[in-house]
């Protein structure tokens, strides 16, 4: 049932103008006039800024004599090295070829003396984040590495093909200025086929509504717990993050062990969903699949598995239905969640007042974030692993993108309705209501302390969208009891996490009120987090009792075949 007609209609935040395009259209995060923000500043400190340039000139010229040292046979280190895990200069040429050992320590030297000036500027905050931002990226986007000069790899295969890998590097240009807004292509989607490659677990689309397919899977057990299992992921990607390639699938995971598994898949939305609010997402999303859900089952109680922001939707409906004194969710488990926004990671630069208001007026012509805006702020905030790692790949090595199973799905972008996406930003990121106990709904404030339920909260120690620090407040904003658990890996690496060899994860019962406290008494155990997850799960899911024999009911019979139609939506 929709809630649609008992919230107001959504209007755009400000008369638009029709052509109008003003520098919030050029730069609607802010990140150039940051950047022109701290050139100013380092020019009202002169004397460190002049500081920095002598130890730039001093760096160019201890660089200079060990690249002359290099080119008659010594290997005397230079005065600067990569960072940890930066891998652009790890060809051998960069150590073994004067010139271009001379080139990447002049880059990192600039690289340096960069960050100095935005250090020495004296920003406020804001504008310093947003200063490094813009000016990570353009020195990363100026690395000798993305020029066919400077990068020795690509030139050796140059020779090697006979110039055969400039033209198929110069028909991948071609290809994605044409086809992919002149951005490089991160994956070969033709080797994927939703359905039938991914998001190919078997079963049916038992519900249907304007904003959500519930999808029930079959089960692969005799017997299966009493208590059903229901997968929220974030509205903002299609929900097969959870059930990728074999071997990779967590909803498939879960009906392997004897889950009666439900997952969420969001329509796809277009510009007559412009008004969609929060509060539509919360009782047309996971609210509303919860009661379905009850319905085909009969349990009075469903666990929930949610994913980033569906695990933030997730924590609002506990909320709710604490308030409403409604006992129908039984536990709880959040994957690389935030509940608590005062560590908002990377994406924090694109959160500010300034920012969102731009953002609004851009979303407000068309009704909706476009996929591709969202897809490529993402790439933006690792530039040298998904984008300029794909310009050396497809454009200067001539190389196919590869054909990978993640890729695939991230490439597999969602637009935003731009009311949802306002009303998020500012709700969660801007002034971060919910754990401050000021997030309402129906005119009632949401307490989270009065969830009671028992919660499982996962979170990955090298996570750039959500800190695993911003994870960890969950363990003390939520009532009830929690478990808390830190994989290996990072954001989406994290949640794909099959068994294998080099799997890992922390554990500690205790829950101190410090996150670092905590890791550093934990114990770091072989194998992934599903395993012990499994363990954890099965002791809240009930009495085991025979698989249901058919999917749905007579209320809700089978619509079509798993994964559906609305994850097949295109961008």
């Amino acid at each position: 049932m929709s809630i649609l007609k008992a919230i107001p209609s959504w209007t755009p935040p400000r008369d638009l103008g029709a052509l109008r395009i003003t520098t919030s259209d050029v730069d609607p995060a802010a990140f150039l006039r940051s950047l022109g923000a701290a050139g100013i500043g380092a020019l009202k400190h002169p004397s460190g800024t002049a500081a920095a340039h002598c130890r730039l000139l001093l760096g160019s010229g201890s660089a200079l004599r060990t690249a002359a040292g290099r080119a008659i046979g010594r290997d005397n280190p230079g005065p600067i090295v990569p960072k940890p895990g930066d891998k652009r200069f790890s060809d051998n040429a960069y150590r073994e070829n004067a010139a271009y050992f001379y080139l990447a320590q002049q880059y990192l030297l600039l690289e340096h003396l960069v960050n100095e000036l935005i250090d020495g500027a004296e920003l406020n905050e804001d504008t310093a984040v947003k200063a490094r931002f813009a000016a990570r990226f353009i020195l990363d986007a100026l690395s000798p590495t993305n020029t066919l000069p400077g990068n020795p790899a690509a030139i050796r295969k140059a020779f090697d093909t006979g110039g055969l890998s400039l033209v198929r590097g110069l028909r991948n240009f071609l290809h994605d200025l044409r086809h992919n807004g002149g951005w490089p292509s991160q994956v070969d989607r033709s080797q994927f086929a939703v359905g039938v490659d991914l998001g190919a677990t078997p079963g049916s689309v038992v519900y249907r509504s304007d904003l959500i397919e519930l999808i029930q899977y079959t089960p692969q057990t005799p017997d299966v717990y009493a208590t059903p299992l229901l997968f929220c992921p974030p509205w903002i990607n299609k929900f097969y993050i959870m059930d990728l390639a074999p071997g990779k699938r967590l909803i498939e995971w879960a009906v392997q062990h004897g889950h009666t598994c439900f997952a969420i898949s969001y329509r796809n939305p277009d510009a007559s969903m412009s008004g969609l609010g929060f509060r539509d997402y919360l009782f047309d999303g996971p609210l509303d699949a919860v009661r379905v859900v009850r319905e085909i089952t009969g349990s009075e109680t469903v666990n929930t598995v949610s994913i980033c922001l569906g695990g933030t939707l997730t924590a609002l409906g506990l909320a709710y239905n604490a308030a409403q004194d409604d006992p129908s969710i039984g536990s709880a488990t959040f994957i690389n969640t935030h509940t608590d926004f005062t560590e908002p990671g990377v994406l924090g630069a694109f959160t500010d007042e300034n920012t969102i208001a731009a953002l609004e007026t851009q979303m407000a012509r068309k009704g909706y974030l476009d996929s591709s805006q969202m897809a490529r702020t993402f790439s933006t905030l690792r530039a040298n692993d998904l984008i300029f790692q794909y310009v050396i790949n497809n454009w200067l090595l001539g190389n196919k993108p590869p054909a990978f199973d993640l890729l695939a799905w991230n490439a597999d972008s969602t637009r935003m309705p731009a009311r949802m996406h306002g009303e998020y930003l500012r709700s969660c990121y801007l002034r971060n209501e919910f754990s401050r106990g000021e997030f309402e709904i129906n005119g009632e404030l949401l307490d989270p302390s009065r969830v009671d339920i028992d919660s499982y909260i996962v979170a990955a120690v090298d996570d750039h969208v959500v800190p695993w620090t911003s994870s960890y407040k969950t363990t003390h904003l939520l009532g009830g009891d929690s478990r808390f658990v830190l994989s290996t890996s990072g954001h989406i690496a994290g949640i794909v996490n099959p068994p294998s060899p080099k799997a890992k994860h922390w554990v500690n019962e205790a829950h101190s009120g410090d996150p670092h406290e905590w890791k550093a008494a934990a114990e770091l155990r072989d194998g992934t987090w599903w395993l012990d997850w499994a363990t954890w799960l099965a002791d809240r899911a009930g009495a085991k009792q025979p698989a249901p024999p058919a999917l749905g009911n007579a209320t809700y019979p089978p619509l079509d075949d798993a994964p559906g139609v609305y994850v097949q939506e295109e961008a």
